[in-house]
C-alpha cells in the first residue's frame, strides 16, 4: 500500500491556513491560488480513477465557489488524489508510478502554499 501521508499532511495544512487566513488575502489572491490547486490535483485524481471519472478524457473542472471555500476545496481535492493514487498503486496495470504522482503532487501544493500565503 502507497504511504500517501506527504500529500495528506500538507494538504490539510494549507487548507487549514486557508480557512484561517483574513478575507483581505484570500482577495490578494491566496483564494485564486487554491482554486487553481484544487482543480489541478482533482483532475489529477480523475484521470488516475480512469474513464467513468473523466468522461473522454477530460476531466471535469471544480467550480468556483467563492473564496471563503477554497480551503475545503483544497482539502477535498487533495484528499481524492490521494485516495485514487492508493488505489492505482494496488493495481497491478498502473502506467506512472503512483509514487511519482505522489511526489509531484507534494511538490505543487507546496509551491501553491508559498505563492499563496507569502
Amino acid at each position: 500500500m502507497l504511504d500517501t501521508s506527504p500529500l495528506t499532511a500538507v494538504v490539510e495544512r494549507f487548507a487549514d491556513r486557508l480557512r484561517a487566513a483574513p478575507q483581505s488575502r484570500l482577495q490578494q489572491g491566496a483564494a485564486a491560488v487554491a482554486l487553481e490547486l484544487a482543480r489541478e490535483l482533482s483532475g489529477r485524481a480523475q484521470l488516475l480513477e480512469g474513464p467513468a471519472a473523466a468522461p473522454a478524457g477530460a476531466p471535469r473542472q471544480m467550480p468556483d465557489e467563492g473564496i471563503f471555500v477554497v480551503g475545503d476545496q483544497v482539502a477535498v481535492a487533495g484528499l481524492d488524489l490521494a485516495e485514487a493514487l492508493r488505489a492505482a498503486a494496488a493495481a497491478p496495470d498502473g502506467a506512472k508510478a503512483p509514487s511519482g504522482i505522489l511526489d509531484e503532487a507534494v511538490r505543487l501544493v507546496e509551491e501553491a502554499e508559498a505563492r499563496a500565503l507569502r
